[in-house]
Parts: structure tokens; C-alpha cells; sequence
């Protein structure tokens, strides 16, 4: 009898658990449907004749390929590929280089005021973006760098939060290795080249792929600086289709499709170093 009674509580035991586990697959499943949907819809509409777009049903009457392809007719799109993705990777290297100098400064050497200054240096996140953006277009006309490659990365290669981000991970990584290396004969730069940084790994590519999608779909900056069209990026080429021939939404849907292809492939080869990094270095110090 206690036998039979321990397998029924067994089963009612593996029933609440599998019925746990069910809903919660179920809830996210619904979940992840529900984010994808305006996905899905971009990406069926990109294969849409333009007078099939406004109609209910998602699904195209009649497929359209070509649309990528009169993409580039249209407009310079190749040039706006490369503008968006060159821009967005110097501005990427520079900021994760300017912040692991700085993050090395505030979170491993010790100097009078430190804190003090880090204080400060937090301070400027609470500015928002707008603001800085009239002193930063002033710098750039009294420079001549204005309608430059220099003008849309030099502005944007230095981020509060990437140093906030990395001195945070720093202060993970025991002080005993650099006193170890100290008494090896290392000096600060061979600390921070040989030993932080490797170990910092997973807190630079998640800053890293943070600054990168944040460049990439940068819209203001690149309005307020660009003149010529060869110097376009991907937001702004994109309005071609909203002025010149009217509202081209299949070409629009046909272009965003092509435009986050990077975005996709960068977050799959990292989401393993992003999550980590979030993990280890924004709830630490």
C-alpha cells in the first residue's frame, strides 16, 4: 500500500513539475512569437508589390524578389552598407579602447581624487544625448569637420557608461595579480595589455556589441552632420524612399531587412561574452 501510494505521489510530483515546465515554454514560446511578429511582418512585406502592402493578409499575392534588387537601383544602398558598418566599427574599437584606458585608471590605480573624479565622470549620464549634441556640432564647425568621417566617429568614441561597464568587471579581477606581476618586474601598461584586458574579455565584447548597435542605427548625429550623399549612412539614405519617390514601404521593408543581417550575425557569434559580461560586470564593485 505505501509502495503505491509513494508512486502516486510520485507521478503527482513529475505531473506538477512537467505542467511547470509546460506553461512556462508555453508563456515564453507566446512571448517570443509576439516580439518576432513585426519581424515577420517586415520581413513578408519586403517581398510585397507596393499594392499589396496596405491589405490584411501578411502573406504577398504575388512574391517579389526583385525588390533587393531595385533597392540598389533606387539608391546608393551599397555605400550606405559600408558608411554605417565602417563608422559604427571605428567608432566600436575606439570607445572600447578610450574606456579600458579609463576603467584601468579608475578601477587598478590608485590616485589622489579618484573616486571623486569617477563621480563626476558618472554625472555626465544623466545628461541626455540632445543636449551635448549643439556643443558637439560648434566643436565640429570650429574644427572643419563638419561632412567627415572624423566628425561622425570622433564625438562618439568616448562613453561614461562603457568605462562605468568595464571598471565594474575590473574590480572582479583580483588585485593579487597585479601585485604578482608588480614583483615580476611588470609595469602598468603590461598589467593592463597582458593581464586585464584578456581577463576583462567578456566586459569588452559586450560593451562592444552595445556601442555597435547603438552606431549602427544612429540616426540624429549623422543628419545633423552629413552634406553629401556619398557620406550617408543606412537612416539616412533609407528616407530616400520617403521623399523622392513618394512611400516606397516595400523597398523600405526590403532595405531593413538587409540593414539588421549584422545586427543578427553579431549578437548570435556574441551572446555567449554578453551575457556572461552583463552578468559579471554590471552587478559587481
Amino acid at each position: 500500500m505505501s509502495t503505491q501510494n509513494e508512486l502516486a505521489g510520485q507521478q503527482r510530483t513529475w505531473w506538477n513539475r512537467w505542467g511547470k515546465v509546460t506553461s512556462s515554454h508555453l508563456l515564453l514560446g507566446l512571448i517570443s512569437i509576439t516580439t518576432m511578429l513585426p519581424f515577420i511582418w517586415m520581413v513578408l512585406a519586403s517581398f510585397k508589390p507596393m499594392a499589396d502592402i496596405e491589405k490584411i493578409n501578411p502573406i504577398p499575392s504575388v512574391w517579389h524578389p526583385e525588390n533587393y534588387i531595385e533597392v540598389f537601383r533606387k539608391v546608393q544602398f551599397a555605400r550606405y552598407y559600408f558608411n554605417s558598418l565602417f563608422i559604427a566599427a571605428w567608432v566600436t574599437l575606439l570607445t572600447v579602447l578610450t574606456s579600458s584606458l579609463a576603467a584601468y585608471a579608475f578601477a587598478r590605480i590608485q590616485w589622489k581624487g579618484r573616486d571623486m573624479v569617477f563621480k563626476l565622470y558618472l554625472m555626465t549620464l544623466m545628461i541626455p544625448g540632445v543636449v551635448v549634441m549643439i556643443p558637439n556640432y560648434t566643436v565640429m564647425v570650429h574644427l572643419h569637420l563638419l561632412d567627415s568621417y572624423v566628425g561622425l566617429i570622433v564625438p562618439a568614441a568616448f562613453s561614461a557608461f562603457g568605462t562605468f561597464l568595464l571598471r565594474q568587471f575590473m574590480l572582479t579581477i583580483p588585485s593579487a595579480l597585479d601585485e604578482a606581476a608588480e614583483i615580476d618586474g611588470a609595469n602598468s601598461w603590461q598589467i593592463l595589455w597582458e593581464i586585464i584586458m584578456p581577463l576583462a574579455q567578456p566586459g569588452l565584447v559586450t560593451l562592444a556589441v552595445f556601442t555597435f548597435l547603438g552606431n549602427y542605427g544612429s540616426f540624429f548625429w549623422p543628419l545633423l552632420i552629413i552634406k553629401s550623399e556619398y557620406l550617408r549612412t543606412l537612416p539616412i539614405g533609407m528616407l530616400f524612399f520617403d521623399t523622392n519617390y513618394g512611400t516606397q514601404t516595400n523597398l523600405i521593408m526590403a532595405g531593413s531587412v538587409m540593414s539588421v543581417i549584422p545586427v543578427i550575425i553579431l549578437f548570435v557569434f556574441c551572446q555567449k561574452f554578453l551575457v556572461k559580461g552583463i552578468q559579471l560586470g554590471a552587478v559587481k564593485g
